[in-house]
């Protein structure tokens, strides 16, 4: 679902919004990049169970104060989820995180086997 579509209604009274996600099958693992921009990186939470990957987390809006008001709100500020189902497990991987320019870039690393290997350089 595209990010900042309504979806249910999330805990505050707030929309739960849904960021556009890429994932990559990798020689030896998966890359998932995730679009959060504004979202500080200790408001995130990852999480893996079985096949599937959980992010979820809160985007707030920091320069809002009652001195202004506004002409047009078009950036979702509420908490988030991503759920990203796998073909195969993925829960042991290990998780390198990395969070720049607006972009959370997770590396899924396992050393369990997932349908076909693929070579370096080859897309999938």
């Amino acid at each position: 679902m595209p990010m900042g579509r309504a979806g249910r209604p999330a805990a505050g009274g707030g929309r739960l919004w849904y960021p556009s996600a890429d994932v990559y099958r990798t020689h030896d693992g998966w890359v998932v990049k995730l679009e959060l921009a504004g979202v500080r990186p200790d408001e995130i939470e990852v999480r893996v169970e079985r096949a599937t990957l959980r992010v979820t987390g809160c985007r707030h809006d920091t320069f809002y104060t009652e001195s202004i008001s506004y002409h047009q709100l078009e950036i979702t500020y509420s908490r988030f989820e991503k759920i990203i189902d796998f073909p195969c497990p993925i829960e042991g991987a290990s998780v390198a995180t990395d969070y720049r320019d607006g972009l959370l870039i997770l590396h899924l690393r396992s050393p369990a086997a997932c349908g076909e290997n693929i070579a370096p350089g080859r897309e999938g």
